[in-house]
Formats: C-alpha cells, sequence, structure tokens
C-alpha cells in the first residue's frame, strides 16, 4: 500500500490498498460511450516475438472500453507488416497498424518535409506522432493512452488506472502519467534515480527553487515513464522530440500547453517490468549513455527557451553540483536497498554515476555550439495549417495498408 502524501505542484493519485477493477472497468465504459478512447502501441516489429506483448494482447481482449487500437510499427519489411496485421487481428476493438516503412506514410513524411516542417528521425517519437495524426483524422475521440510494448508485468488494473483521470469527466484531466516502482531482487530505474532526479535538483539549487519548470519536472515521481493518457486537443498541438529526450520532452510541452490543474500523474502498479538498457559506460552512441545525453540536450533548451541563460562557468558549476547531489542519492538507495533486503551493487551504481556525468558534460558541449539542435517534429496542428488535407490523406493512406474498404 502506498503512502497518500501530495508533493509538487501536480495532483498525485496513489495505490490505495486493494482495487475494485470490475468497478473501475465498469464506470470507464459507461464515459467512453460518449468520450471514446484510443490505445497507441508503439511497437518494434521484435517486439512480436516476445512473451511480453503475447501477454499485452491476451489482456486487452479482456478490456471493453477502449474503441480502438493503434499498432505504430517502427522498422519493417511489407512480409512482417503483413504479419503484424495478422498478429494483432485477433485483438476485439477495432485494430488499426501504421506501417511507417511503406509507401503511403512515407510519402506523407516527404509531403510534409516538403513544406518544411520537421517530422524527426526514425523511432519511437515519430511513430507515436503519426498514431496520433491517424486518431485526429478520425475526429471522434475523446482521449489517447499510449503504452510501451515490452511490459511484462501488464494486467488490466495497469490501463485502467491510466485511463481513468483523463476519461472521467468528473476529474477532466487533460493530461495523466504513469509511475510505478522498478524492483526486482534490486532497484532499476537508474536514469530517473540517478540522472534526472539529482539533475533536476542541481540545477534548482544553481537556478533558483522558485523555478516553476523545474518545480513541475520534480513532481513526478518517474518522469521517464512511458505511460500516459492525454485529451486529444493536447495531442493536436504537442511537439514531440524523435530521439530519447521524449518523455522530458512530451512534458516540457505538456507544461506549456495546459493548465497545471489539469495535469495528474497516477500509481499504476505495485511493480512494473520491461527490458533493461545496458549503461554503456565508454560509448556514447548507445545505452543509458545515449539516453543521458539525448535527455539532457532536451532539458537544457527546454529551460534555454525558459530565458535561462548557459555558459561554460554554468555548465561546470552544473557537474560538480550534480555529482554531489547523485552521491547523495546513491547513499540514500543503498539504505532504501538495505532496509528491504534488496542486493545493491556500489560499483555499478556508481559507474552509473560516473557515465551520466559524461552524458552531462557531451550535452553540455552540444548545447554551447547548438544551442537549437535538431528541431521538434511539429505540431499537427501547425501541419494541418500548411497542408489542409493532411488528415484525410493519413487516413486514406492507413486505411488502404490495412485492407478497409
Amino acid at each position: 500500500m502506498s503512502d497518500f502524501y501530495q508533493t509538487g505542484i501536480v495532483s498525485t493519485f496513489h495505490r490505495l490498498g486493494e482495487i475494485d477493477i470490475e468497478r473501475i472497468e465498469a464506470e470507464l465504459t459507461w464515459y467512453a460511450a460518449e468520450r471514446p478512447i484510443a490505445l497507441v502501441l508503439p511497437s518494434l516489429y521484435s517486439e512480436l516475438q516476445g512473451e511480453a506483448l503475447r501477454g499485452i494482447l491476451n489482456t486487452l481482449k479482456e478490456v471493453r472500453y477502449i474503441d480502438e487500437v493503434v499498432v505504430t510499427l517502427g522498422p519493417c519489411t511489407e512480409e512482417e507488416f503483413r504479419h503484424a496485421r495478422e498478429y494483432f487481428s485477433e485483438l476485439p476493438q477495432r485494430t488499426r497498424i501504421i506501417w511507417n516503412d511503406g509507401e503511403r506514410i512515407s510519402s506523407i513524411y516527404r509531403a510534409i518535409q516538403e513544406a518544411e516542417l520537421p517530422v524527426g528521425e526514425e523511432g519511437k517519437g515519430r511513430s507515436a506522432w503519426m498514431a496520433y495524426g491517424y486518431i485526429l483524422s478520425e475526429q471522434r475521440f475523446h482521449a489517447i493512452v499510449l503504452h510501451d510494448c515490452d511490459i511484462v508485468t501488464y494486467n488490466r488494473e495497469m490501463l485502467a488506472r491510466l485511463t481513468y483521470p483523463v476519461a472521467n469527466p468528473n476529474l477532466d484531466y487533460h493530461f495523466c502519467k504513469g509511475y510505478y516502482s522498478r524492483v526486482t531482487d534490486r532497484l532499476h530505474g537508474r536514469v530517473t534515480r540517478l540522472l534526472v532526479t539529482p539533475l533536476i535538483r542541481a540545477l534548482q539549487r544553481i537556478i533558483g527553487c522558485e523555478n516553476q519548470l523545474l518545480v513541475f519536472f520534480d513532481s513526478f515521481r518517474y518522469p521517464l515513464a512511458g505511460e500516459f493518457s492525454m485529451v486529444t486537443d493536447l495531442a493536436r498541438v504537442l511537439r514531440i522530440p524523435g530521439d530519447w529526450g521524449l518523455e522530458v520532452g512530451v512534458l516540457a510541452e505538456v507544461y506549456r500547453n495546459t493548465s497545471l490543474r489539469r495535469v495528474c500523474q497516477v500509481d499504476i502498479a505495485e511493480n512494473y517490468e520491461h527490458k533493461h538498457q545496458e549503461l554503456s559506460p565508454s560509448d556514447a552512441s548507445k545505452g543509458l549513455h545515449k539516453m543521458c545525453v539525448d535527455i539532457c540536450k532536451s532539458l537544457f533548451r527546454t529551460l534555454a527557451s525558459e530565458g535561462i541563460v548557459f555558459s561554460d562557468g554554468f555548465f561546470n558549476t552544473l557537474i560538480s553540483t550534480y555529482m554531489r547531489t547523485a552521491q547523495d542519492m546513491l547513499k540514500r538507495y543503498e539504505d532504501d536497498a538495505a532496509i528491504n533486503g534488496l542486493l545493491f551493487d556500489r560499483h555499478e551504481e556508481s559507474l552509473a554515476v560516473e557515465t551520466f556525468t559524461k552524458g552531462i558534460k557531451q550535452a553540455s558541449d552540444i548545447i554551447m555550439k547548438d544551442p537549437l539542435g535538431v528541431p521538434l517534429i511539429s505540431s499537427w496542428d501547425r501541419v494541418a495549417s500548411a497542408i489542409p488535407d493532411i488528415f484525410s490523406r493519413v487516413r486514406e493512406a492507413v486505411e488502404k495498408d490495412n485492407g478497409a474498404q
């Protein structure tokens, strides 16, 4: 059982005892009749071979309040796309597969680029963005829910709790972020524990604890969680990063585009397990090392857009402050692991802090050379203004790829 303490400036909904899943699903089914809900599943083709996605599909077969499932596929061949269509066809909900590599969707990306609007690089961010475009083209959905396809511990309660704050008109939230514990025989979630939280708190010590954006970021218990729900009006105006800075970038866009009173987070699982990335301490082009660089770039550029002035001296101070803060946090986690009887490898945890320190330094060098960087993927609002028939083109492309009449 969780505590019920409210912290920060966003509403926190806790897990307080056993959940009556039948009641909450009955409510969601009632609300969805007037406020339809779409579920977005960003998926790599390789995940179709895994047990996690099979478990997710078996669970979704029992869910009645999701009106449509939109699977947005990473790189795949035509044969693999056909297999994916067959694989997901067993779902009882209306299901559409977005073939991002297919000629029809590729032509839409090209048309947007020809209008001199950025569509980002291939990846989860762009795949999710195209799924939003398709859902918006249908003009009938109130809310979008998104989660990854590698969740080993997936269940109906997780999806229902993630959906509820946005679907329930009496709560009427515009954006809901999931959070959870990631624990096996040891603590996981190193990037959140040892990079994002200590980095944000180090920034607060330098910039000032009254900085509203940093307070907003620090209010989230798991800012890098990939699970969230939002109203479609928000999906229309969000600009999205196309790299590992996706989650931080989305939170920054939510901060800019909706009232803080309409933002919440919810405890969606007693425990959460999915695939783990390698640290890759000697190679900044992959693993958690690359994730660190991308997250830091996204965070620094967001702060720059809020008027924060960076310099070499600022970043030197930040790195020193981060290292001290991260070491203090590391000791707290070591003690937390001890009282819960969990393994704690101080060397591995310290190596993660050292790797993230290198990543912060690399990100700061990039920011000093190129403050703007790669543009965010354009909002669908902006794209529709430049290409008035874009939604009908997206809808036609997806429907034809799926063989719909």
